[in-house]
């Protein structure tokens, strides 16, 4: 199995930027895509965005699309999320997670889970 860990979280006035982290250990490989997906009170868990096991086809929500960075390390078995110019809207629980297809990934089928980071963003 996979571990993963996510930090980073925390309040941040509406237009500032927050780094979110998500190590994982355990049989983590380069090819898995990693990803990011949040949920807010009361709502459903939603995509935020993801990243192929070679780092090169980011992809986006078009609700962070613009505004959120996702890169990866793969020496150190870690995926980041840049968050900038931050909305109320954006406030939420960020979970991390793992699988090998992209597509999977994508459409919230993934075999692995952290365990989140909360984000609150003051407006």
């Amino acid at each position: 199995q996979v571990q993963l860990v996510e930090s980073g979280g925390g309040l941040v006035q509406a237009g500032g930027s927050l780094r979110l982290s998500c190590a994982a250990s355990g049989r983590t490989f380069s090819s898995y895509t990693m990803g990011w997906f949040r949920q807010a009170p009361g709502k459903e868990r939603e995509f935020v965005s993801a990243i192929t096991g070679g780092g090169g086809t980011p992809y986006y929500s078009d609700s962070v699309k613009g505004r959120f960075i996702i890169s990866r390390d793969n020496a150190k078995d870690t995926v980041y999320l840049q968050m900038m110019r931050l909305k109320s809207e954006d406030t939420a629980v960020y979970y991390c997670a793992a699988h090998p297809i992209f597509l999977r990934l994508v459409q919230g089928n993934c075999d692995y889970w952290g365990q989140g980071t909360q984000v609150t963003v003051s407006s």
